[in-house]
């Protein structure tokens, strides 16, 4: 308990557990509890000096807009987004700023998600190891993160009050587990609690999740502060769990103290909360330093290396890219987004940028080739013919073409969830009219979330997905197109064929009041890939400017009794380029006790390498990486586990096939278990078969001496069974059967 508890007052107390107004917390002259400065990221600080409010409608300090999670997500460069991340401290601090709201690790359920693009991955395991190297690199600085939204806030529809059913098995191995990374590797000041339901109990209410999960089983040790108005009764959120509820709320201090003195509350959860945050606030401002201000321009290259490594490559047909920066011809860049860049989302992560860099003035810049600009549509989505036809005759009489193409603002945003994936049409009239003449245009996309790319498969030169690039991804952009940089993201999401193929699809957004996640654990590409679907482009893909091979995989078992495994590759760059590669490794258990994926994410690794140059990367795979989620917690069950090495979900380098020769977990019997529990039963079986030699029940007897019926009736529970053709109590003999075992 933090020292200064016993000399607050109850009124002091409970003061201290929500906000003094929009971004600070309540202060404490007289004990010297200074006020805290709460603000937005996560891809940039978001500070309103004056009247500020939570959407962003207002303007902010200017402040650099780094490139959204979205795109972050498809760096898998964990040290990249640690530098990020300190970065991002470094303005912190700078302001004045102690928490900073951020990152955003909820898993892309849906495409539709209109957050999406402050959300990294549609798998736990990535999403988690970029959002701890970014939580690490912001606490460096002194800055408190505030990782969100925990939890299964996977919507933006009914954000407020929809209530998202999951089974325990989903939350455990689909939607918790990159918060549950982040706690355990990088301990965040603080993780804030969604504006939704889960299972029927408000999560800023939810005891289970925010005591029993959050700090019971994974060792939180930070505190827990609400999205902004998601409390709705103060005395259950403090009782289950909620530290500091933002912003101010008029009555929430006297709802508190009226519950504690009542009988209600008791004190001594207070307490608790309290110290919860006067020891976050200790232990960030023991770790600050003076930061009078940053070095813009160093932040904006950083940013602009950022983007270009979050840019993935999905096609190059006939190698177009990288276009000649000197030769070839006249170069025409069309779309009004190379002029009027789309490089953020909208929504309470909106940043005033310190600069913005637009592509088209970043690829004149770039080469000495002629460069021709037509905009062919408008941003608002009117038809204009004059605009399209021009845009025909630029690309007819231009050596190459390279067409800027996305969603905007009012497409995809915090506080609404998109309706479709497809691009707008008059963006797509644009696409038919240019592919129409030509067959080589390199296509630039600026989108948050993935959007229908069937209109441009195989009629395309090239697609490059930028996603939403902050404010240096013009120049970044420039710089992949040219070779200056390479194409380095590999897509964090299955861009699908079509919407209807997301295994959310028919559970989505679910009732006003309820949502189900019917897909359970099938999520992205678990789900294409268990049902052989075909895809666009799976998870983890992405080209490259040069080529590589992995050889020489080694899987190493030192102990099959043990779950582990050490598995070894080398990589090497066969091409004449530098570049780099992402060498994932998936885990399959076929033949489990229950359903689980074809293969799943379990490590990773991304190399850069230069031309002719090869090296060993090696991965541990521990227990959990061969466990699902049961009723006794995380199970291994022994039998054969697939190993596949691989650049995506779906290009495999090799497979593997191990032996874990772990110890069988016993499941418990009880008064329901069927006959095949019994059997499959060590002790159970054994007092089972002797209980039937003493019995003559012919009917029953039959069925266990039968194996195609023992079969037919394996599960059905015991007690049922031992009623046929016999008049005994069942439920008294699977009691006494029971007792036995």
């Amino acid at each position: 308990m933090h020292h200064l508890v016993a000399q607050l007052t109850i009124e002091e107390k409970v003061t201290l557990l929500s906000g003094a107004s929009l971004w600070n917390t309540p202060a404490v002259e007289r004990l010297g509890i200074p006020a805290s400065l709460l603000t937005d990221g996560p891809h940039g600080v978001r500070l309103q000096l004056d009247f500020g409010d939570h959407l962003g409608f207002n303007q902010s300090e200017p402040a650099t807009a780094f490139p959204t999670a979205a795109a972050t997500g498809s760096t898998w460069n964990p040290s990249l987004l640690q530098e990020m991340g300190e970065a991002l401290g470094r303005e912190s601090r700078s302001f004045g700023v102690d928490v900073l709201l951020g990152p955003g690790v909820n898993i892309k359920r849906s495409p539709l998600c209109g957050r999406n693009f402050e959300y990294f991955s549609e798998d736990p395991l990535l999403a988690g190891a970029l959002g701890a190297a970014w939580v690490q690199g912001l606490q460096s600085q002194g800055v408190g993160a505030s990782v969100k939204h925990f939890a299964a806030n996977n919507q933006e529809t009914e954000r407020m009050r929809v209530s998202a059913e999951v089974d325990e098995r989903t939350l455990r191995e689909i939607y918790l587990p990159a918060f549950e990374h982040i706690v355990k590797t990088a301990q965040p000041a603080t993780i804030m609690a969604s504006y939704n339901r889960l299972n029927g109990v408000y999560v800023t209410e939810n005891h289970w999740l925010l005591e029993e999960v959050l700090r019971d089983d994974w060792g939180f040790e930070g505190y827990v502060v609400s999205d902004w108005g998601a409390v709705s009764n103060p005395p259950k959120a403090v009782a289950g769990g909620t530290d500091l509820a933002m912003p101010a709320a008029d009555g929430h201090a006297d709802e508190v103290l009226a519950a504690v003195k009542n009988g209600e509350l008791d004190e001594s959860v207070v307490d608790r909360a309290v110290s919860r945050l006067l020891t976050v606030l200790d232990r960030l401002r023991a770790a600050q330093q003076a930061q009078e201000s940053f070095d813009r321009a160093k932040h904006h290259e950083l940013a602009r290396r950022i983007a270009a490594e979050s840019t993935v490559l999905l096609v190059n047909r006939k190698q177009v890219l990288p276009l000649d920066v000197q030769d070839g011809g006249t170069l025409a860049v069309i779309g009004e987004f190379a002029r009027s860049p789309r490089f953020q989302g909208a929504g309470s992560s909106h940043i005033v940028p310190t600069q913005v860099d637009n592509a088209l003035d970043a690829v004149k810049a770039a080469t000495s080739r002629e460069v021709v600009f037509s905009a062919g549509f408008l941003l608002d989505g009117t038809e204009d013919d004059a605009l399209l036809a021009e845009a025909v005759e630029t690309a007819r009489n231009a050596a190459n073409v390279v067409l800027f193409l996305g969603l905007p603002d009012r497409d995809e945003s915090e506080g609404f969830d998109r309706t479709h994936i497809d691009l707008p049409a008059v963006q797509l009239a644009l696409l038919q009219a240019l592919t129409a003449v030509r067959d080589d245009v390199v296509i630039v996309l600026s989108n948050g979330s993935v959007v229908d790319l069937s209109p441009a498969i195989g009629k395309v030169g090239a697609i490059l997905e930028t996603w939403l690039g902050g404010q240096a991804g013009g120049s970044a952009t420039a710089d992949v197109l040219f070779g200056t940089a390479e194409p380095g993201g590999r897509l964090a999401e299955t861009i699908p064929l079509s919407l209807a193929d997301n295994p959310a699809h028919v559970n989505w957004p679910g009732t006003p009041q309820k949502v189900h996640y019917g897909e359970r654990i099938y999520v992205g590409y678990r789900w294409y890939d268990a049902t052989e679907r075909n895809v666009a482009f799976p998870f983890g893909f992405g080209l490259s400017y040069t080529t590589f091979e992995i050889s020489d995989v080694v899987v190493a078992v030192a102990d099959p009794a043990a779950a582990k495994a050490v598995v070894s590759a080398v990589v090497t760059n066969t091409g004449d380029r530098d570049g780099s590669e992402v060498v994932q490794i998936y885990v399959g258990d076929p033949k489990a006790s229950v359903d689980r994926p074809v293969r799943e994410l379990k490590a990773f690794a991304k190399v850069h390498l230069a031309p002719g140059e090869k090296r060993t990367l090696t991965f541990e795979l521990g227990e959990r990486d061969f466990a699902f989620w049961s009723p006794k917690g995380w199970l291994v069950e022994p039998g054969e586990f697939t190993i596949d090495v691989a650049t995506s979900s779906r290009d495999f380098a090799a497979h593997e096939v191990i032996t874990l020769e772990v110890p069988s977990v016993v499941p418990d019997l009880d008064a329901d278990s069927t006959l095949g529990d019994w059997l499959e039963h060590p002790t159970g079986a054994a007092v089972l078969h002797e209980h039937m030699a003493n019995q003559d029940a012919p009917t029953t007897a039959a069925m266990f001496a039968d194996e195609h019926m023992r079969t037919m009736v394996a599960s059905m529970p015991l007690r049922a069974l031992l009623s046929f053709g016999s008049s005994v109590d069942s439920k008294a003999v699977v009691a006494d059967l029971l007792a036995q075992v």
